[in-house]
């Protein structure tokens, strides 16, 4: 069945009610690619940078990168953030790789660009952090994340640690938006 250019094929002819099938089917395949650009370049470029800091960095003093501001400054992390947890290693990584799961279950309904964004930072920066846990050492799940940035009076943190934070402030404004993974509240 054809209607006329232009009139709705919905049943009811309203689109609050009967929304049209076009903007459901072509906003998913949009929003899964955003979140995996998002979800890879998170990945690369603190898997990256990570290695350069520990070429780099390796035995040698401190970077001034901007001075009183910011420093490079290489140190291996065996707990959360802030070097929290240093003695739950293991449990941390079963956390994170619990975290990947659920976000890339919750991706399959992304319909909104906000938490695309926020659950491919928060995915990258978990899987970056998890590669470290499992392929540094010590060992398999016990692997040390590597860290290395460094603010005034602020923990030494890494790439993937600041795209975790963005997430989750992205996240919390979507909540306070009222806007839902699929777009709505």
């Amino acid at each position: 069945m054809q209607a006329a250019r232009g009139a709705s094929l919905s049943a009811s002819g309203d689109p609050d009610i009967d929304p049209a099938p076009h903007d459901q089917e072509a906003a998913p395949p949009r929003r899964i690619r955003l979140f995996a650009v998002v979800v890879a370049l998170t990945y690369v470029v603190d898997v990256v940078t990570k290695l350069l800091a520990v070429e780099f960095l390796t035995g040698r003093p401190d970077v001034e990168v901007v001075p009183g501001v910011l420093e490079l400054h290489l140190t291996r992390n065996p707990g959360a953030a802030f070097s929290m947890a240093t003695g739950l290693t293991v449990l941390l990584s079963v956390v994170a790789a619990a975290v990947c799961v659920v976000v890339v279950r919750t991706a399959a309904r992304l319909r909104d660009r906000g938490w695309a964004v926020a659950l491919g930072l928060l995915l990258g920066g978990a899987l970056g952090n998890l590669t470290d846990r499992l392929l540094r050492s010590p060992g398999p799940l016990r692997g040390h994340v590597v860290d290395f940035l460094q603010l005034p009076h602020w923990p030494v943190f890494n790439v993937a640690d600041s795209a975790i934070v963005v997430a989750a402030g992205l996240v919390i404004l979507q909540s306070v938006r009222g806007v839902g993974v699929t777009g709505r509240g």
